[in-house]
Order: C-alpha cells, then structure tokens, then sequence
C-alpha cells in the first residue's frame, strides 16, 4: 500500500485514534468523564445531580466495579468518582489519580447528595447526560454515539458547545477529514487490511502497538496473580493445561478477570472497549512469544488483529445485544493465523469460521462473566484457523455464512445493529428485573 495514499494515512489514524489507554470498564468511565467535565464547567462541586443514561449504559456500568472507588459499583459510584477526583483532561483515564481521602469522600458524597438517575431514549444507543445543579447555578454536559464525544456543553442557560448528531459520525477518527478518509471506515476491507498490515512502515504504528503490548500484558499477569472475579484465566490453566492454545486463551480471560473486578491498571482499548483491546490483542502476544517471531512480525500481526476488529464493530456500532469479545477474539485469531504466515485465503476463512461458530454470544452488560466470553471467543478464533488448516470451512449458505469474509462481515453488522435491537431491551428489562 502506498504511504502517501490516504487510505494509508487513514488506517494510521484509526489505530492511534482507536487504541488509547482507558482504566476500567470504558462505560462508567465515561460517566466519570463527563461527570468531571461538568463540574469543571459548574466551578465547584454540586449540591445536586441529574444523570440521564441510554439503556445500553445502564447494563454496562449496572454491575461492573468502578476502579479507585473502594470496590463500588453502578452509576452513582462513577459520576461521583468523576465529580470528587476526576481529572477531566486525562480522558478515559479521568479517575487514575484518586487519593485514599477522595475515595471516602466518593463514598460518603453519595449517601449525601441527592441524586437522580433517569433512563433516557434520545435515539440513540451510546447517551450520556450529566447536570449539575449548585444553588442556582447548573451545568450540563452530554455524550453521545462514543466514549469521548461530548456533543453539549451549557453554563446556566447559556450554550458553551453543540454539535449536531445527524451530521456527526460515530467516530471520532474522522472528524474534520476529507469525504474519502470519512468514507474510509466504511470501506476498510480484510484484503486492504493484510496490504496495510504488511507494507506499513513500521514507526508509524510502533509507538501504539508497543504501548498496546505493555499495558495489556501487564493487567494480564495482575489477573493470573490475584483473586479477580470468577477467576477464568487461573481456571483455564489449573484445568486444560499449559499448552500454547490455553494460555492464548487464559491470559486473555485474565485481563479482564482484573478488569471487571476494579483493577486500576489501565488497558490499551479496541473499538471503545478494554475488554475487547485484551481480547485482540493478549492471545497474539503470547503466541508470538511461542513462535519466537521478530518484533516486526508481531507489530504487523497487531496491525492486522486490531483493524480488523474494528471492521468488524463498524457495522455493529459501538454498543450491542451482540458480544464484542466475539469480533475481538476473532480477529485475534487472524492475528494468531498472520504469525504463521497465512495469507489473504487462509485469514479470510479463519474470520468466517470463527464468526459461525460464537455469533450468538449476547452481551447483557460488563461483568465477571466478560471473562468466559473471552475464553470461548478467543478458542473459536483459533478453531476458525485450524479448521482451515485441516481443510475444513463453512459454507455459503451455513446460517449467517455468505460467499465472500466481507458479505458475513456484513450480516454480523446486519445482526448486531438491527436483528438484536428488541434482544437489548429484553437484556436490560431482565438485569432490572422489570
């Protein structure tokens, strides 16, 4: 592929764009964010709260632990963890430098402070209102479509930012770009990918692939050393043994083991989700250590998992009915298949098999259970490609399987977006026990 090409240019952006460091579940840190980002506006701290969330955040921060809060939970817990300690231009690691008093005054500001929490349906399945009422002072802020798109921005009743969402794109990637780079998602192809992947020069993705390896490896090993969760990783290796396969598998159930229960290491995040940059990224890393490959090969190896996950999730948006540990764990299996040496044919069965095999994992929101989805997401990545090794593939016509890794591709985004709307809402009335 041609570095000057802007196709090229493009797929460097998305992976700098796309894979930031975030500490905990990427939901109720944006609560976090937005929260301080309010209070910042406000200029002190609120003697009053509104919170207005979309259905889909209330299933992913319900019963997720919310670092550096002392083990609490939901909604509450991450709007005052943003109100008391957030440091709002820190992004998505807004609460990393929460001080041992904060964290009782989080505690206690909750059971202080009235605070109101209202399900909200604006159109849209990423939302996130936050206002704060100081006297008769207020301050609202509001995100929408991802993790860090603030759309509002008001002081009283005077309109600080606006933007427009019909015109807006659900990615930040492409804000101020030319139509073909904001078309260029859209279009990213499995083929255009392994291109990129094998021709792009290599310091211009080193920094965020290296920086991918480090902060994922890292909450990997904290999950396997600690009491996490459910605890899928150690469970996985004490059980199935330490070949190659399993720890690809258990290091990736590890890393969120951790995460889910509060650890306040961060993650490099895939497509808005740290369960999903682990998951794309942790089994890879491990198998290039096995094969002993160069750190070039390994770089590419991540280029290739980490876009095409995003591929994958482009049709899906960023929050779904459908589990995005399966793009993830998929696309690790074409990162695992690129380390042997595989070409277009033998990535793009890889993707489809996987796909078949664990499509129908739902997502009913971020907790210990992330952790099994991820073990079983990865091992249907790795199948996908032994299968094809083994001469072995589903076909046209199987299921949801069509000709082509980018018609299927086409109908998991067809599932996820439309087929699974009515399946989200049934998720969030059960997890409410409406």
């Amino acid at each position: 592929m041609e570095k000057k090409s802007e196709v090229y240019e493009t797929y460097v952006k998305i992976l700098k764009d796309e894979l930031l460091p975030a500490m905990g579940c990427t939901e109720p840190i944006a609560i976090a964010y937005a929260a301080a980002k309010a209070r910042d506006v406000l200029g002190s701290l609120p003697d009053h709260i509104y919170i207005g969330v979309s259905n889909n955040i209330i299933k992913n921060v319900k019963s997720v632990v919310v670092p550096n809060t002392g083990g609490l939970k939901g909604i509450e817990a991450a709007c005052a963890a943003g109100i008391i300690a957030g440091k709002a231009d820190k992004i998505l690691e807004v609460i990393s430098e929460v001080t041992d008093d904060q964290k009782l005054k989080i505690k206690s500001y909750i059971q202080e402070v009235p605070l109101k929490i209202e399900a909200i349906d604006n159109g849209e399945v990423f939302d996130i209102i936050i206002r704060l009422y100081k006297d008769d002072k207020s301050a609202t802020v509001r995100l929408a479509r991802f993790h860090t798109n603030i759309v509002y921005i008001a002081k009283d009743d005077e309109v600080l930012i606006k933007k427009d969402l019909d015109k807006a794109l659900a990615n930040a990637c492409f804000e101020d770009k030319s139509p073909t780079q904001k078309s260029a998602s859209a279009s990213l192809t499995v083929m255009d990918i392994l291109d990129f992947a094998d021709t792009c020069d290599i310091e211009d993705i080193k920094d965020v692939i290296e920086r991918q390896i480090e902060y994922n490896s890292k909450i990997s090993e904290e999950g396997l050393k600690k009491d996490y969760g459910a605890n899928i990783g150690k469970t996985m290796l004490k059980y199935y043994g330490d070949s190659i396969r399993n720890r690809a598998i258990a290091k990736a159930a590890a890393g969120s083991d951790a995460r889910m229960s509060g650890c306040e290491l961060p993650v490099i995040i895939n497509s808005g989700s740290g369960n999903q940059g682990m998951t794309v990224s942790i089994p890879v890393i491990e198998y290039a250590k096995e094969l002993n490959v160069s750190k070039e090969k390994l770089y590419r190896a991540l280029v290739l998992a980490n876009l095409i996950a995003i591929h994958e999730k482009d049709g899906i948006g960023r929050l779904s009915a459908y589990c995005g540990a399966v793009s993830a764990g998929c696309a690790a299996g074409c990162g695992i298949a690129y380390l042997y040496g595989a070409d277009y044919d033998a990535i793009a069965h890889t993707l489809v098999n996987s796909l078949a095999i664990v499509s129908g994992i739902i997502c009913d929101g971020a907790k210990a259970s992330c952790a099994a989805k991820i073990a079983s997401s990865v091992e249907a990545g790795i199948m996908g490609y032994h299968m094809y090794l083994n001469g072995q593939q589903f076909l046209d016509g199987d299921g949801i399987v069509t000709k082509g890794v980018e018609n299927t591709i086409k109908n998991i985004g067809r599932l996820g977006r439309e087929g699974m709307k009515e399946t989200d809402k049934e998720i969030v009335k059960i997890m409410l026990k409406e």
